[in-house]
């Protein structure tokens, strides 16, 4: 089929001694079977077995390389600086895209053509793949997500390359909140689109960031946040929103279960 009919999309993977899931994530990028594709993967200098599971699909890889960097945010920015899609998101090297993913954002994008970020759901997965929870989301704006947090994640989106070529790239001075800060940037100036579909799967582990660095991760949140006003009313007029377009949408059971977890944690 021609390329022509799709956007070129680009992913970029960074890789850091993963082994153990990276092979699943390449798949979930390359088995998507979409014919305009560009998959790149900065790899930190892996020693565990990575680079052998690289180069057994490089045929399939755009472009790739293995040397020391910064961290994460630095090894995402020099893969943007190679993106050359219309579209681009990045997949961590531990993480997966479910199936058929590519092409439902390259049918939202045709049909809306003001938005500059399209994001989807996400499982939270284990080791296995196992789905753990379901988190679904609504559209986001700058308002909230600046005051409720994350209620978006990298790995249900994408956005048009033409936004960070105006925004600039990821904060590289920030180690934990560096996509929190980046799409703040990128809803202040664009406009989101969210599809009711799982697209992304996050993957929850001994090593992942998010279950070792809670601490670390709300003092950097706490700092992006400065200078930003928030309250607790604003708080709860968002949850009031995204509640409130859960129900115009359907989601009663998502919403039933959540009421019983809050209700059974208390």
């Amino acid at each position: 089929m021609s390329k022509l009919l799709y956007p070129r999309i680009t992913i970029i993977t960074p890789s850091f001694n993963q082994a153990q899931f990276l092979e699943r994530t390449i798949l979930s990028v390359l088995d998507q079977d979409y014919p305009n594709l560009e998959y790149i993967i900065i790899d930190g200098g892996s020693t565990d077995g990575s680079v052998e599971i690289i180069k057994k699909y490089e045929k399939n890889i755009t472009y790739w390389v293995s040397e020391n960097d910064e961290g994460q945010s630095q090894a995402i920015n020099n893969g943007l600086k190679r993106a050359t899609g219309e579209w681009v998101g990045w997949q961590n090297s531990d993480d997966i895209f479910y199936p058929c993913t590519f092409r439902a954002l390259a049918d939202t994008a045709k049909k809306n053509c003001e938005s500059s970020l399209i994001i989807g759901n996400m499982n939270l997965i284990d080791e296995s793949d196992h789905v753990i929870n379901n988190l679904k989301y609504v559209v986001p704006t700058y308002q909230s997500l600046l005051v409720e947090g994350m209620v978006l994640t990298n790995q249900a989106a994408f956005w048009r390359r033409s936004v960070h070529e105006k925004i600039g790239y990821l904060n590289e001075n920030l180690h934990y909140g560096f996509d929190f800060e980046w799409f703040l940037r990128v809803l202040k100036i664009g406009r989101a689109t969210h599809v009711n579909q799982t697209w992304g799967g996050l993957r929850m582990h001994c090593q992942t960031k998010t279950s070792q660095f809670q601490k670390l991760f709300a003092q950097e949140y706490a700092h992006i946040r400065e200078g930003r006003h928030t309250s607790k009313v604003q708080l709860r007029l968002y949850q009031l929103r995204r509640l409130y377009l859960m129900l115009v949408r359907g989601d009663f059971a998502y919403i039933y279960r959540g009421v019983r977890r809050r209700l059974s944690h208390k």
